[in-house]
């Protein structure tokens, strides 16, 4: 039991991750208010399924669309503006606090006591289906012609718009499809959990979602989803020695930025076929050095 809710943590955590990577990892643009498209994702659901008894299958792309909508409220006036680098990453972060805020004044969020009894609906098998189809459909937006326009933007933005690319159009996309995968996270958190209020959805966890992206490749899908996995059970395992489980969770995190800048996959995906290529590479090497021998 207790297995299967740490692995449902890390599926949940990378979904969120796998969001941002098209955001920050493809298109180039650095986001630390991620953690408020979680929030709406979650409110959003639990709203639907605790109070207006909506169910679950129905709610779950509901707080996907809303938080998807809300990114446009903070997306539209800074990526029309062209804001980039700490510019926009401090527009970001001031629209995530806003919107904690907001959401601990609202009457039908319960303020800053939060929701407390939701339905336990986010079991082992809903999230697994659920990621496999997030990942399927980030997957096929990467390598898609909005994907590759928005690489094109990563790579020289300067390049991108003269070749015709709209920058603020791809921006845009990127970053609902980004919001949208966080308000999936945020709401199979809340049904997983069962609990949920404003101060779960600080800037420390955007940071943590951002940190996660960095540290599993900036070029990778694959990349963030072992890199959410690897910081959430690194603290479960480490749980027994208390507070220095925290300072090994900021020790493992400056270790891979030292000893692996570009990320643990880089710009590479994980997959069977590579795994195979690798060994067979390495026997073919091993063969030629013995007949050189």
């Amino acid at each position: 039991m207790y297995i299967q809710v740490v692995i449902i943590l890390c599926m949940i955590n990378a979904i969120s991750a796998v969001g941002l990577a098209v955001f920050t990892g493809f298109t180039g643009l650095m986001s630390l208010g991620h953690a408020a498209f979680m929030a709406v994702g979650a409110y959003t659901c639990a709203i639907a399924t605790k109070t207006f008894g909506i169910p679950f299958i129905i709610a779950l792309p509901m707080s996907a669309l809303m938080a998807g909508l809300v990114s446009l409220i903070i997306g539209i006036p800074t990526l029309r503006a062209k804001l980039r680098s700490d510019y926009f990453t401090i527009a970001t972060l001031g629209f995530g606090e806003a919107m904690r805020v907001i959401l601990e004044n609202l009457p039908i969020t319960n303020g800053a006591r939060g929701m407390a009894g939701l339905a336990h609906y986010s079991v082992l098998p809903t999230v697994t289906v659920i990621f496999v189809i997030v990942v399927f459909f980030t997957k096929n937006f990467i390598f898609s012609r909005y994907g590759r326009m928005a690489v094109a933007i990563r790579e020289d933005h300067i390049a991108a718009e003269m070749a015709g690319i709209n920058l603020f159009q791809v921006r845009l996309r990127s970053l609902f499809y980004s919001a949208a995968c966080a308000g999936i996270g945020g709401a199979l958190m809340a049904h997983h959990i069962r609990f949920i209020q404003p101060n779960m959805f600080t800037n420390v966890q955007s940071t943590l979602l951002t940190a996660t992206v960095v540290a599993g490749g900036m070029g990778s899908i694959t990349g963030p989803i072992i890199a959410a996995f690897i910081f959430v059970m690194v603290p479960e395992v480490l749980r027994v020695a208390e507070m220095w489980r925290l300072v090994a969770y900021g020790a493992l995190l400056v270790a891979i930025m030292v000893l692996r800048p570009q990320g643990i996959m880089g710009y590479r995906e994980f997959s069977i076929n590579g795994i195979i290529r690798y060994f067979r590479n390495l026997g073919t090497k091993q063969d030629k050095g013995g007949t050189v021998s």
